[in-house]
């Protein structure tokens, strides 16, 4: 018979108060030892600290434990897990007073450090001065308001001066790829990605983590077209529409970093940004490098960086410049990325006061342009005894006819 009690912990819990749908439950052990553990069935997993799976349900149960800070960064902490470590001591170590509380076998809500409270007025805060040890608090922290902010959730003022803080003493330069985009991709799929990178950026992180996207605050565009006129808040803007656009991330991947090459525009030239698609691409490449960013999500992202100002003039291209952007977008072998690739830019263009509900012919302009190349194929000119470089421009110039007659 087991002596030990289990508790559900942490986004469950908050979850639940929040009336909002329960995905994972997390389960914590307090009153056991290992041994414990594996005697009554449970079979264990953990590699840095006790975790082992419920011989039924198969969910995951940890041993209470504490940590303490051995080096600089997130992966430098001394895990203590044993039956004497509490309830309270286990929700201490925890990042935010919302993701601090338990739930007890009966129902009833364990809540040592005031998450009920900042629950009701909607406040991220942290639970401890200890939230400094771990830069990737940083990063869920602005996830997390990604995800409550249009519930009304903001960032405690003196959660906001710890974050400062942790900047400014290089706690962020300890953060790895893959954990920054980890937590990157995930934001990008919450109700309000961009929150994400306005948290980052008013705690000084999105300079050391993203500083191509910094760079883009406090660059003039022209006022005709951009009421905004800061590139910054435009590329914040986009994102906000492309995620009411697509819930797919790399589009809002995109979004986000369709307008680098505007931070490489020289003063002298503002507010003009001639040629700014090709001075982004190789800003794309190497964040998405840098970062280890998946190859869908920097696919897209370069072509919506290099063409999206194709989307916006589609009506006034030549068919040969139509041709040859459809053939450059690969639409006949990646159809549903040409989709997302008309939705990133669709967000380029309603990322503007005044912009957001406005109609646009683009999208079905170029979705009716590549109907028309796509019945014009290659089989019928290598039945003619056309061969390789000649089919291609046989096909190509009946795409241009075909796209001639269509604009008539």
């Amino acid at each position: 018979m087991k002596d030990f009690d289990t508790y559900k912990v942490g986004g469950a819990v908050r979850d639940r108060m929040l009336k909002l749908p329960v995905k994972d439950i997390d389960w914590v052990v307090v009153g056991a030892s290992p041994e414990q553990m594996e005697a009554a069935g449970y079979r264990a997993v953990g590699k840095d600290f006790p975790v082992f799976l419920h011989p039924d349900s198969n969910e995951e149960y940890a041993l209470a434990r504490t940590e303490r800070k051995t080096a600089p960064g997130y992966t430098g902490f001394a895990f203590y897990a044993a039956a004497d470590v509490s309830l309270e001591q286990d929700l201490l170590r925890r990042d935010l007073t919302i993701n601090a509380m338990a739930e007890d076998s009966q129902g009833r809500i364990i809540d040592p450090y005031g998450g009920l409270a900042d629950l009701q007025g909607r406040l991220l805060r942290h639970v401890s001065p200890a939230f400094v040890e771990d830069p990737v608090r940083i990063l869920r922290l602005a996830r997390f308001a990604a995800r409550f902010s249009p519930l009304g959730f903001t960032v405690a003022a003196e959660t906001m001066q710890l974050m400062r803080q942790m900047v400014n003493d290089g706690e962020v330069d300890a953060l790895v790829a893959e954990r920054v985009w980890q937590e990157t991709a995930r934001a990008l799929g919450e109700d309000s990605p961009q929150t994400y990178f306005q948290i980052l950026r008013e705690c000084g992180a999105l300079e050391r983590i993203f500083p191509e996207i910094e760079q883009l605050f406090g660059v003039p565009q022209p006022a005709e077209y951009h009421p905004e006129i800061d590139t910054g808040l435009h590329t914040l803007l986009v994102l906000e529409q492309a995620a009411g656009l697509s819930t797919a991330p790399p589009v809002r991947f995109a979004a986000l970093v369709h307008d680098l090459g505007k931070g490489t525009t020289p003063e002298a030239e503002w507010p003009q940004h001639i040629a700014h698609e090709a001075r982004g691409v190789p800003l794309v490449k190497a964040l998405c490098d840098r970062l280890r960013v998946p190859r869908d999500y920097r696919d897209l992202a370069l072509l919506v960086t290099e063409y999206h100002l194709h989307f916006h003039r589609a009506a006034e291209l030549k068919a040969s410049t139509l041709v040859d952007l459809l053939s450059s977008l690969d639409i006949y072998r990646k159809p549903d990325r040409f989709e997302q690739w008309l939705l990133a830019c669709e967000a380029d263009s309603r990322g503007r006061p005044g912009y957001e509900e406005r109609i646009l012919l683009q999208p079905d302009l170029l979705r009716e342009a590549a109907g028309v190349c796509r019945t014009v194929e290659a089989r019928a000119y290598a039945q003619q005894g056309l061969k390789g470089p000649a089919i291609a421009d046989a096909v190509r110039l009946e795409r241009i006819k075909q796209l001639k007659a269509l604009k008539k």
